[in-house]
């Protein structure tokens, strides 16, 4: 026999149900850990994107390769497995396509992003592990820029924004 469990005495959602938006860009999504990997891509597919993944740095170059001209985002992991971590990939990407947005992801704060306890200039990050929102959130925000750029604009976003000195 099963039964529900008892809903707690005045509990009581305290949010409004997320809006999440829905996205028609394709995104490569670069990460080595599989049920990472599977649930940010059925993350992103249910959202309306479309996903191509790789498992570590190389992968991702002969599917960017393979796509060059159809991939808008690259959302990569910043410590990969192989030759190519996920800095360098996107460096290499973005010498190749300059208009490819960046995002990336990692479940470290100290790693070669980060600098001092600071973002590099001009990084855009999601932390692991993350909620479907931010992930939506993340993407949305910066494939929304990407519309109203202009070629000289910068490709990757700043998670920040800077401060008066």
């Amino acid at each position: 026999m099963v039964s529900s469990l008892p809903r707690a005495a005045g509990a009581q959602r305290t949010s409004a149900p997320v809006e999440l938006s829905r996205g028609s860009a394709t995104v490569l999504v670069v990460e080595d850990e599989a049920a990472v990997r599977e649930i940010a891509c059925a993350i992103l597919a249910d959202l309306g994107y479309r996903v191509l993944e790789a498992a570590d740095g190389e992968e991702a170059l002969r599917v960017f390769g393979a796509n060059m001209a159809a991939i808008d985002l690259l959302l990569t992991d910043v410590v990969l497995p192989g030759k190519v971590r996920g800095r360098e990939l996107s460096e290499r990407v973005l010498a190749l396509r300059p208009n490819v947005r960046v995002v990336f992801m990692s479940g470290y704060t100290e790693n070669s992003i980060v600098h001092h306890g600071r973002l590099g200039d001009g990084v855009h990050l999601v932390g692991k592990p993350f909620k479907r929102e931010q992930l939506d959130r993340r993407v949305a925000e910066v494939l929304g820029t990407a519309a109203a750029s202009t070629p000289e604009a910068p490709n990757v976003v700043a998670l920040r924004p800077k401060r008066d000195a």
